[in-house]
């Protein structure tokens, strides 16, 4: 049996003390995020207690610090505020998409930026849907956030190409167009494609006395006179149903049955039919285009803030570290758990330096393998849970909830007798 044992004390030097200090936590957390919160202070002090009772101080000797519980508590703390951020974050995600962002310093403390956003129920704005309906308006010609200019040229006799890109270019470059006109897109093109949503001409006068606006053959009855109803004109008597057709088909009346011409637009070169001459485009002084210019994906655009540089996931949310003062009890109680449970882990790191620890005529061996396994299992279990408790409070899933409630409620009162009014 050997003699001189090392160590010689079978009692660890370290030892958890069954109270705290709310005067030492301060200087023991590693980051100091909390530090402010006297509440803080006071809740990483007490938790010494909590630990110490919990693994069993008053029988066994533990071998922590007070410092890393005060550790242990405040990466708790973090740890509740980065769930429930995650959590917020997928709620209001849509609705502030391009809003504004912040900057953060190392500790995750908002230095610019929105304040309190952790703490506040944005309006329902559903802003992605929007930006996705803007650029499909905008693609339909339905119109959109990006302005829609007009151009115009004159058709040369025997031209019938014309390149709509190079015209509108040389426009915006000079500001005017080719009729010495100022153009509202000036300064705008640059090497920006354009994109022509329509092409307009003014119809020639023989055509007023069949799809005129002040009546012709077109109008029903009206088959005596030109341009206007005669005093013996006589009409049909239309059922409501027809009329109904009629409206839904006057749109695509305008832009085939009334049209004496057409065009062909390939890349931004327009052809026109028929070839243009003294007799076919003699009315026709001009043939207007309507286009949108291209922007850049990535840039602000002068017309509207879209909100190009705000908040794009996730990660750019204006969202830093819970404020003490506001975690309710729930998550307080939450907190000491998750704290405890990084006690456990740190106690059983500790003792898993040595397997056992010789003592004369025997060895003690150390519980460390069962105390990292119930520290993981229990943060795991703490996380788990509290992000299974805030995925059923999605406002999305309130939504259902409301509807459930509502459509019980409705059924419950359908079975209800109506009030009988004596007047």
């Amino acid at each position: 049996m050997p003699t001189n044992l090392s160590p010689k004390s079978t009692q660890s030097a370290v030892i958890l003390t069954s109270t705290g200090s709310a005067a030492l936590v301060a200087a023991a957390v590693p980051f100091g995020i909390y530090t402010g919160s006297t509440d803080f202070l006071s809740g990483a002090s007490l938790q010494v207690n909590y630990v110490y009772k919990k693994l069993g101080g008053d029988v066994i000797d533990i071998e922590l610090t007070p410092a890393n519980v005060y550790a242990a508590y405040e990466e708790a703390v973090l740890e509740y505020s980065y769930i429930f951020n995650l959590h917020h974050g997928k709620n209001v995600l849509s609705s502030v998409l391009g809003a504004t962002t912040g900057t953060f310093d190392h500790k995750g403390d908002r230095k610019t930026g929105p304040t309190g956003v952790n703490l506040k129920f944005p309006r329902y704005q559903f802003t992605y849907a929007m930006n996705v309906g803007d650029g499909l308006a905008r693609a339909a010609g339905f119109g959109g956030t990006i302005p829609e200019y007009s151009a115009s040229f004159k058709p040369v006799k025997n031209q019938q190409d014309y390149d709509i890109q190079n015209i509108i270019s040389s426009s915006s470059a000079s500001g005017v167009d080719d009729g010495g006109t100022a153009v509202s897109y000036s300064g705008k093109v640059s090497d920006n494609r354009v994109y022509v949503t329509k092409v307009f001409y003014k119809s020639p006068r023989a055509m007023w006395r069949f799809y005129g606006y002040y009546g012709g053959v077109g109008v029903v009855g009206n088959y005596s006179t030109y341009g206007q109803f005669a005093d013996d004109s006589t009409f049909e008597i239309i059922p409501t149903w027809q009329n109904k057709m009629q409206a839904v088909m006057y749109e695509d009346s305008i832009y085939t049955r009334t049209s004496h011409y057409s065009y062909e637009l390939i890349n931004n070169k327009i052809r026109l039919f028929p070839n243009p001459s003294d007799w076919a485009f003699q009315d026709a002084s001009r043939v207007w285009v309507k286009f949108y210019i291209k922007t850049d994906a990535w840039t602000e655009d002068d017309n509207y803030k879209s909100g190009i540089e705000g908040v794009n996931n996730v990660n750019t949310m204006p969202l830093d570290n819970i404020p003490y003062a506001n975690i309710n009890a729930i998550g307080k109680q939450w907190i000491r758990k998750y704290a405890l449970a990084l006690c456990k882990e740190m106690l059983g790191q500790i003792r898993g330096k040595f397997t056992t620890i010789p003592i004369p005529g025997e060895s003690v061996t150390l519980n460390h393998s069962e105390l990292l396994s119930q520290a993981k299992e229990e943060q795991a279990s703490l996380r788990d849970k509290l992000m299974e408790i805030l995925k059923e409070m999605e406002y999305a899933e309130l939504a259902k909830r409301d509807v459930e409630i509502t459509d019980a409620t409705t059924n419950t009162l359908k079975n209800s007798p109506l009030p009988i009014f004596v007047g």
